[in-house]
């Protein structure tokens, strides 16, 4: 079996997420967040603040960090860990580019069923 066909599923363009911009991925599981960042860094989270659960993805991106829209906490893209004084983190998910594509670890289906 082909575990690169198995491992990793295609969610979108890489130009069709703006530079500091996020789209959302809606499953029956839950929603995934995915940001890229100014110099075309890929992030996934989910798509839920761990302060008040507001989404993420509606949030302003800077450097390697989103700010929720609705409490202006800031967590960073790579950990999911809140920034500065708050506490609290979100789940983050593996991503890959390749040929323009943004690829998402199917892990992320199998720890949402386990959580």
């Amino acid at each position: 079996m082909n575990t690169e066909t198995t491992d990793w599923i295609d969610i979108a363009a890489l130009e069709d997420i703006p530079p500091r911009g996020a789209r959302v991925v809606k499953t029956a599981e839950g929603c995934i967040a995915i940001f890229r960042t100014h110099d075309d860094r890929v992030f996934a989270l989910d798509d839920r603040c761990p302060h008040k659960g507001g989404p993420l993805s509606e949030g302003i991106v800077h450097g390697t960090a989103v700010t929720c829209p609705l409490h202006n906490w800031v967590i960073d893209l790579a950990t999911g860990m809140a920034r500065g004084a708050d506490e609290g983190r979100v789940r983050t998910h593996e991503i890959r580019i390749r040929e323009g594509r943004i690829l998402v670890s199917s892990q992320w289906l199998a720890k949402r069923k386990a959580a």
